[in-house]
């Protein structure tokens, strides 16, 4: 009976794996080829390896700059996000103060109100104070987007830290600033790590942001930039699927080494003690 349950659980979850996977595998094979072997046939192995597609995506089809753009402004927004977001986390899952729970309840709203919604307006303001097209106005937009999740995780890990240690660091004289700079961000940090790899992932991933806020080509970020490339390379697939490729090995690294991480990010502050 056991080995049975085992059975119906291992086949669907053998199934995903495989329809997970198989993408994978089929677009490095498509990589691999020749313009003639794909038009030839698009299922078949490749004849041999190859790395002309992959070096011809990266220099002339500009994806090493993409690149560049991406990792500028995913560093800058995550550290601005785990700054402001831990800040922000501190004060509401640990202080009690006037309003304390009404911010909290607004930065959970924020959280339901999709991108679409507010990218009209968003996009307007940004061009009244000339931050379109620069990377300070999509870092801005990123830090704008996800700040609410950042602080709603922050919070809730905050929350689960036993009052005493508050107390007793005010006892023993520091001020909020040293509660939290030397209390609270040493204890935050494994979820301020678990919660850092989200928001890179996030931002690494987006397309409809940058492809506001970036519309000229040279200041495409990596993604938008792949993108484009399936029209720009449409009778070339094994060089877009070369780009593609390139801009999806950063997160499969990640995702391998740091699962557990992200796995600790997604359920931080869900249970308390």
């Amino acid at each position: 009976m056991v080995r049975s349950a085992r059975w119906v659980a291992a086949v669907p979850m053998a199934a995903l794996a495989v329809a997970t996977v198989y993408p994978l595998v089929f677009t490095t094979n498509v990589a691999m080829k020749t313009r003639r072997e794909y038009v030839l046939d698009r299922f078949a192995p490749a004849d041999a390896l190859r790395w002309d597609n992959f070096t011809s995506a990266w220099t002339n089809v500009g994806t090493s700059r993409y690149f560049l753009n991406s990792v500028i402004v995913v560093a800058c927004s995550v550290a601005l996000l785990l700054l402001l977001g831990s800040m922000a986390g501190f004060a509401l899952g640990r202080l009690k103060f006037r309003g304390s729970s009404t911010l909290f309840l607004g930065c959970l709203a924020a959280l339901f109100v999709p991108f679409q919604v507010i990218m009209v307006p968003l996009a307007r303001v940004m061009s009244d104070a000339g931050l379109v097209d620069t990377y300070p106005g999509l870092i801005l937009a990123y830090v704008a987007q996800f700040l609410p999740f950042t602080i709603f995780l922050m919070a809730g890990h905050y929350a689960t830290v036993p009052s005493e240690i508050v107390d007793a660091a005010r006892i023993d004289g520091n001020s909020l600033y040293g509660v939290y700079w030397r209390i609270m961000l040493p204890i935050g940090a494994p979820a301020l790590v678990s919660v850092g790899v989200l928001n890179a992932l996030f931002c690494w991933n987006d397309v409809l942001i940058s492809l506001l806020m970036m519309p000229s080509a040279e200041n495409r970020t990596l993604m938008v930039g792949v993108t484009s490339l399936r029209g720009q390379y449409s009778d070339d697939i094994p060089v877009f699927a070369a780009g593609v490729l390139i801009a999806a090995l950063p997160v499969l690294v990640v995702y391998l080494f740091l699962q557990r991480r992200i796995a600790e990010g997604v359920t931080a502050g869900a249970t308390k003690g």
